[in-house]
C-alpha cells in the first residue's frame, strides 16, 4: 500500500517585511506626487523664500564680502544652504498632516491594517522627500540662473538628491515625534516655528563653522542639519567635505527618528 505524499508547504501570500517596507514607501511617494500635481501653486508659494534668500541675502552679502569664505563666492557657498533650508521648512510641517489624519479617522484606519508602524512613518518621511527634491529643482535652477557654479556630475546630482530625502525624512519624522508628544496643530505649529531658525542659523548654511562662537560650533556639530549642508556643497559645489561622515550621520539619525516616531504614532491614534 503506497503511502500518499506530504502536500508542499504552502508559500506565504504575505510580503516580507523589507518589501512592505518598500512597497508602503512607494505608495505614500505616489500619493505625495498626485497631491502635487492636483496643487501646482504651492510649490511656488514655497519657492519665494529660498529665492529671496539667494538673490537678497546671497547678491548683498557677496558684493559685501563681509563673509569670508575662501575662494568659493558666498552666493556658491550660501545655495546649498538654502536648498536644505527650503526641505527643512517643507518635512518640519508635515507632523500637522498627520494630526489631520488622526481628527478624520484616517490614522486610526491605518494602524489595523498590517502594515507596521515603521512602514508606516517610513512612507510618510520619504514622500517628504519627494516633495523636498521636486522644490530643490526650483532652487537649483534659480541658482544656476544667478551664476552658481553647481556641478554638472549625474553621480554627484544623485548624491545630492539622496541627502535631500534623507535630511527631510529625519525633519519629517522629527515633526511627527512632536506630534506625538503635543496632539495639537496648533502647539506643532508653534513648535515647528519656534525651532525651525535655531535649526538654520545653528548650522553652516549661512556661515563657515570656523567664525562661530564655541557654544555655537557644539550646536552644529548635533544639528543634522549641518551634516545634510556639509554634503551638499561637497557635491554640488566641490568644496572639501566629509561625506562619509555626513552620509553615515545622516542615515543613522533618520533610522532613530524613524524608530522614536513609529513608537509615538500609536498615541496619536489615541
Amino acid at each position: 500500500m503506497s503511502v500518499p505524499l506530504a502536500a508542499p508547504p504552502v508559500a506565504s501570500a504575505d510580503p516580507s517585511p523589507p518589501r512592505l517596507l518598500l512597497s508602503r514607501v512607494g505608495t505614500m511617494c505616489l500619493m505625495e506626487l498626485q497631491k502635487l500635481r492636483r496643487d501646482r501653486t504651492e510649490l511656488v508659494t514655497r519657492a519665494i523664500q529660498p529665492a529671496l534668500w539667494l538673490l537678497i541675502f546671497g547678491e548683498t552679502f557677496t558684493r559685501l564680502r563681509a563673509i569670508p569664505t575662501g575662494s568659493t563666492p558666498y552666493l556658491d557657498y550660501l545655495a546649498p544652504g538654502i536648498l536644505a533650508q527650503s526641505a527643512l521648512f517643507i518635512a518640519i510641517f508635515y507632523g500637522i498632516q498627520i494630526i489631520w489624519e488622526r481628527d478624520a479617522g484616517v490614522l486610526a484606519k491605518l494602524l489595523v491594517t498590517p502594515t507596521p508602524r515603521a512602514a508606516l512613518v517610513a512612507g510618510k518621511s520619504f514622500a517628504a522627500g519627494i516633495r523636498a527634491l521636486v522644490q530643490a529643482l526650483i532652487v537649483l535652477i534659480l541658482a544656476a540662473i544667478l551664476g552658481v557654479g553647481l556641478t554638472a556630475n549625474p553621480l554627484k546630482l544623485l548624491g545630492t538628491a539622496v541627502v535631500l530625502v534623507l535630511g527631510s525624512a529625519f525633519f519629517c519624522c522629527l515633526s511627527i515625534v512632536i506630534a506625538g508628544l503635543v496632539l495639537s496643530r496648533d502647539r506643532l505649529m508653534g513648535i515647528g516655528q519656534a525651532i525651525t531658525m535655531p535649526l538654520f542659523f545653528g548650522s553652516n548654511a549661512l556661515y563657515p563653522v570656523d567664525l562661530m562662537p564655541g557654544w555655537l560650533k557644539v550646536i552644529n556639530h548635533v544639528n543634522p542639519l549641518s551634516y545634510e549642508v556639509d554634503a551638499l556643497r561637497g557635491l554640488l559645489i566641490g568644496t572639501p567635505a566629509r561625506l562619509a561622515l555626513d552620509f553615515g550621520v545622516l542615515v543613522g539619525a533618520t533610522a532613530v527618528a524613524i524608530a522614536v516616531a513609529s513608537a509615538l504614532l500609536g498615541r496619536l491614534a489615541r
